[in-house]
């Protein structure tokens, strides 16, 4: 216990420690928001990656997705590096930093608005936002239960209120570049962290291969009838696994924590390197995670997880192990968690204030005022996600599992905001009309999926499959309104786009040149 409780204390020292040294880089919007874009690849690449893995990942998706899929659920988490991470790099990166530079927009409501001459657009979108960024953070403070009701003989919402406290704090004082440093030493320890525990967990059975044959003699007819299933190459459902790997990996590239990571990269070798950083955080991380969890069925019966549920599951891999690796565990994490607590309510608060609270006041509001306004915002956020956290936790079957809390959250704001947002970086034709419509379907759809399952078929009823169905039918449903609507004013959509076509000045080991 006293090692535990001294990793924690040095854990939040070390947290509060850099929200204070930070506080001279949040002095303006810009500092505070973006960290006045001028932060280097290693930081951008630990930023977006801690971001993307929480203790949803650990503790929700691992469990759930590893008992239906074995195995193979090490998919999820190779889509997550290739598609999550490197091709959201190479294919966002540049435009995104670029144009939102040009259009001096500091969050993603900022940019559909600037983007499509539309206030109301900007507007809309920061809604959207406020109320689908809730549901997440809520699963993140879920995720902590089991593994502290395992390690610490302290009541859960003790935990989720330190915690909210923590983190609020660094955020307030510091801004982005406070969870920039934090997420970076965070993310050390997660890499760390998911080594050692997976190396652990498998010797339990006599490492890899001893695991792996354990797993193959595993059956559960409900599920397949094929002997060792769970142990084999693609598992016993390819679809639901594809579905999952859509959601989880081509959904970063419509979240607005995720996406304004590019909006602060200070160089074009920020972006080089931060795209390989990144996709090998993503590759250790998820990839452990996910592989991780693909053998939970050799660590709990069906009767245990149909008492405790999914989330159970990890916490049941993990409880013999010694009482360092478990306390390595919790800060682990809490590191995980913390890291996207902090950019989730920093988004939000920043999203309302300058998306939705500036536009309506029809005074000037100061620069301080503003900066006041995030702070308080940042407070309002926590509180409530932690309410609705200690909320689930006291009555699940009401409010859902990890995993679908999640599932909401992402497929209701990726699917909104992926499409027009990819359109509006490379295509000249997209029109605010379908912005709107996409808007408009991709929110109403997951929240009737959430509230009026049964009006879906079953396929439609995981909230994973309908956010990845989102998120696909949107990439379809934008290019189709905005032929049928009429096209924005050419000269404005060229002044948009003439950013790509300035000129700069780069040295002979970037590019060769002409004659």
């Amino acid at each position: 216990m006293f090692i535990k409780i001294a990793m924690l204390v040095v854990f939040f020292g070390v947290m509060i420690g850099v929200g204070i040294y930070c506080k001279r880089h949040a002095t303006d919007v810009n500092g505070f928001v973006l960290g006045g874009r001028n932060v280097g690849p290693w930081l951008t690449a630990f930023a977006y990656g801690t971001s993307y893995f929480s203790a949803v990942i650990f503790v929700g998706y691992a469990g759930k997705f590893g008992w239906a899929f074995g195995v193979a659920a090490t998919w999820i988490g190779i889509a997550n590096a290739l598609l999550g991470s490197l091709l959201a790099w190479v294919v966002l990166g540049r435009r995104t930093r670029v144009m939102t530079r040009h259009l001096d927009s500091a969050t993603m409501p900022q940019f559909f608005g600037e983007r499509f001459g539309s206030n109301p657009l900007k507007v809309f979108a920061s809604v959207i936002i406020f109320i689908f960024l809730i549901p997440y953070t809520a699963s993140l403070y879920s995720g902590l239960s089991r593994l502290f009701e395992m390690a610490f003989p302290v009541r859960y919402e003790v935990c989720v209120i330190v915690m909210a406290v923590l983190t609020g704090i660094y955020v307030i004082a510091g801004g982005y570049m406070a969870t920039a440093i934090n997420d970076f030493i965070q993310g050390i320890v997660m890499l760390v962290g998911i080594v050692a525990v997976v190396i652990a967990v498998l010797n339990t059975n006599g490492g890899f291969i001893g695991s792996l044959n354990k797993l193959a003699e595993v059956n559960d007819a409900t599920v397949s009838k094929t002997p060792g299933i769970f142990a084999s190459f693609f598992g016993p459902d390819p679809m639901g696994l594809l579905g999952v790997m859509i959601l989880t990996s081509l959904g970063t590239w419509g979240l607005p924590q995720m996406v304004q990571k590019f909006y602060a990269i200070k160089s074009e070798k920020s972006i080089s390197k931060g795209t390989v950083i990144s996709t090998v955080f993503a590759t250790v991380v998820a990839g452990g995670c996910y592989f991780l969890g693909g053998f939970g069925r050799i660590f709990a019966t069906s009767e245990e997880v149909a008492a405790g549920g999914f989330d159970s599951i990890v916490p049941n891999m993990l409880k013999d192990l010694s009482p360092v690796l478990i306390a390595v565990v919790i800060v682990l994490v809490l590191s995980a968690s913390m890291s996207t607590l902090s950019s989730l309510v920093l988004t939000s608060s920043s999203t309302l204030t300058l998306d939705f609270i500036l536009p309506l006041k029809k005074k000037e509001m100061k620069e301080k005022t503003q900066l006041i306004t995030m702070r308080s915002l940042i407070v309002v956020f926590v509180a409530v996600s932690a309410v609705i956290a200690i909320l689930q936790y006291k009555n699940p079957a009401s409010i859902g599992f990890i995993a679908d809390l999640m599932g909401i959250s992402w497929g209701a704001l990726a699917g909104a905001f992926l499409a027009p947002f990819l359109y509006g970086l490379y295509w000249k034709r997209v029109t605010k009309v379908a912005c709107f419509v996409n808007f408009i379907f991709s929110s109403v759809f997951m929240s009737l999926v959430q509230f009026c399952k049964g009006i879906f078929p079953t396929f439609f009823q995981s909230p994973v499959n309908a956010g990845a169905f989102c998120m696909l039918f949107g990439m379809i449903l934008v290019p189709i309104v905005s032929i049928f609507t009429k096209a924005p004013e050419k000269e404005k959509v060229e002044e948009i786009f003439a950013c790509y076509d300035q000129k700069v000045v780069v040295s002979a080991k970037d590019s060769i040149g002409q004659e």
